[in-house]
Order: C-alpha cells, then structure tokens, then sequence
C-alpha cells in the first residue's frame, strides 16, 4: 500500500542534511550555510518544534532566533537511535542500519537494545554502524572533533557508533556543556563541535511536554544558549526528534490472552513504533490482515516490504539492515501509545512524552541559527 512521508528524506530541511552543511561552512561555504570560523552543532533531545512554539516566552533565546521556515524533518522512526545517528552521519536509517530502539539480531535471534544494550547483546558498533561519522568526516578534512555530552555516555556503545573520530569531553549541567562547546570553538580554528542536551527529552518522558518540570527544563536549556557565541562561530541548533504526550488511558496493551502473541517471535521497537517480527512458519499476509483490522483508527500496520518500497527508512536498505526491520511495522496515530504485556521491562508504561511515529509533534524539529549562522 502507498505510503507519504511528511518530508522527503534527502531535504535540505531534513536532519540527514546537517552534517554536509557544516562540514560545507568549514570548507569556506556559499550563500547557505555561511562560511564561518568553526561550527558547533547544538541537539536539544526531544525538542519539537509545537512545543516549543507553545512555549515561546520560556525560551526567549530560542523563540527569538527562530523565523517561521527554521524548521526541519526528522527521519522514520522518530526516535533518538535512529536520528541522532542520522545527524551524526548524514544518512537515513536504512543504511546507517539502526532502525528502531529495539530491534532483532539476525545472528542471535535475540532482541538489542541500541541504546545502552550493546554489550549484553554482544554487538560491535563497527559492524552495525559502518558509515563514516561527522567527526571522522571533519577530522579527514583536517578539523579539529570534538563531542561534548554527559560523563555517563563516555565510552558507551551508542556512542561508539555515532561519535567515533571525536575527542569526547563531558560536563554535568546544560549550561557546562555549552559553555565547554564555545569554549573548544572559539580555541580551535576550523573545529567541529557537536553539544548534547538530553534534559527536555528527559522532562518530557517523565512528565510530558506541557508539565511544569519539561518547562523549567527548556528553560534552563534555553538560558544555557543565551550565552554570547565567540566571534566567528556559527551555531545551529536543532533536535532529533519531537515528542507527544499519551494519557495511560490511551495505552494499548497487547497480551497473549488476546491473541497478540500468536504466530509472532518478537516485538520489539518503542511504544509508538513498534518492530513485530513473525514466527518463520507465520502466515504473514493473514497476519498483517489481522493487526491492521484489530488496530484500524489506533496504528498503521505495513509490511517490512511496503515500509522500504515507500522509502520510510531512506532510498538503500541494504540485505543486513532488512533483517533487523520488523516483518510487520506498527506506527501509532494520534496521541496512542502500544505495549508488549509479556515483555520483561514494563517501566516504559510509566512514561507520559512518547515519540516514535510520524505526527507533526514528533516529526518536526527546530533548526535555528546562533553566532555567526545568524542573519
């Protein structure tokens, strides 16, 4: 079944896009992006550009650089994985090869957890996670790299997927990191430096998007960027992905008692996108039918065949990458959110922000300009 995506994946407005641009404005650059003395990449995790609209008067630095057109798209699925390694690459899912939260080892049959599963699942980021990243990309060009993120993600395997080639330093507080990041900018000419926030996305999944604590922490975030960019320097601030509340009366619970589980091996992915992989002897047609009626006004349910042909996870999905795909994908309408009863780790039915699906909410994300970026 045809399938449209909000955005085309190869846009210059497209989060996939970021890496050449700043690699182009270290080079000497043209009209766009402009030329500028070192660049400094800002991810607010979990920023979406609705909420921060919503919100304008507790992010005066934000709200006040940003025009009506400084939006981009993220990339399928909508989830920190899969797109913050696309703006750390400059390639779509489907073949930078991370494709979901959760997704299936072929060789172990086993489900990894791309975040922080790495070494439980036996998994080397070389192998998963082959395309060059922006900061062996900056450093092959003769750039200073750098990374700034907090103490805990040193040394992890995500980050050793999407961060290699970068002279990683860590502070704890939003305002040290970006302190640290115009720091390493303005004494390193030519220099890359990628900055991480993590707190609103943080906010977001424990409280939702529009609670008290998800405000204070664009606040603080947004106070952090206020500090005066060194001369020369451009910053882009941007996010992986947004985000959209789910009321607990809104979470569907798939059990085995219903039926969930039959002729299926595995459900993995997130709550709003999930990967379902079907036994080996499954009717798969019968269990596409199925789910998309049971389903019908809740979720979309396509094939891993008609996610690809539509150019979900981008235009080249490699034999490997297919494999970790769910034979059938399940994206969330509206604000509904979908658990595995029988999976192990229930805490995620704990979460208020969610994000994963295709809504404006998750999809669209700030891209402003700061510093030297700023016209």
């Amino acid at each position: 079944m045809p399938l449209i995506l909000p955005t085309s994946l190869d846009s210059t407005r497209n989060i996939s896009g970021v890496a050449s641009q700043l690699l182009t404005s270290l080079r000497g650059g043209s009209a766009e992006p402009t030329a500028v003395r070192s660049a400094v990449l800002v991810v607010v995790d979990g920023l979406g550009v609705l909420p921060l609209r919503a919100h304008a008067g507790h992010a005066r630095t934000l709200s006040s650089a940003m025009a009506k057109k400084d939006v981009a798209g993220s990339v399928f699925p909508t989830t920190t994985v899969a797109a913050l390694t696309s703006l750390l690459t400059g390639t779509a899912p489907g073949t930078h090869g991370l494709v979901g939260y959760r997704v299936r080892d072929s060789e172990s049959d086993a489900l990894v957890n791309l975040l922080s599963g790495w070494d439980a699942g036996g998994i080397d980021p070389l192998e998963w996670q082959s395309s060059p990243t922006l900061f062996e990309q900056a450093a092959a060009a003769g750039h200073p790299a750098f990374a700034v993120g907090i103490p805990a993600y040193a040394g992890s395997g995500f980050s050793g997927a999407t961060l290699r080639g970068a002279d990683f330093r860590s502070a704890r507080s939003a305002a040290e990191r970006v302190e640290l990041a115009w720091e390493l900018a303005d004494a390193h000419d030519g220099a890359l430096v990628y900055c991480y926030l993590p707190e609103v996305d943080k906010a977001g999944h424990r409280h939702g998007v529009d609670s008290a604590e998800w405000v204070a922490a664009l606040e603080d975030v947004d106070a952090a960027l206020s500090r005066p960019v060194p001369d020369g320097v451009g910053v882009l601030v941007t996010a992986d992905h947004g985000m959209i509340d789910v009321p607990h009366h809104r979470q569907l619970v798939l059990d085995a008692a219903s039926g969930w589980h039959d002729g299926i091996r595995h459900i993995g992915g997130e709550p709003r996108m999930l990967h379902v992989y079907a036994e080996p002897d499954a009717d798969q047609a019968g269990l596409l039918t199925r789910w998309r009626r049971d389903l019908e006004g809740s979720a979309e349910v396509v094939s891993r065949a008609d996610a690809i042909a539509a150019g979900l996870f981008g235009p080249v999905v490699p034999d490997a990458v297919r494999e970790r795909i769910g034979d059938l994908l399940v994206i969330a309408r509206g604000n509904v959110a979908l658990y595995d009863a029988e999976a192990e780790d229930q805490r995620g039915r704990g979460m208020v922000g969610q994000h994963g699906a295709l809504t404006p909410e998750e999809w669209r994300v700030p891209f402003i300009r700061l510093g030297a970026f700023r016209r």
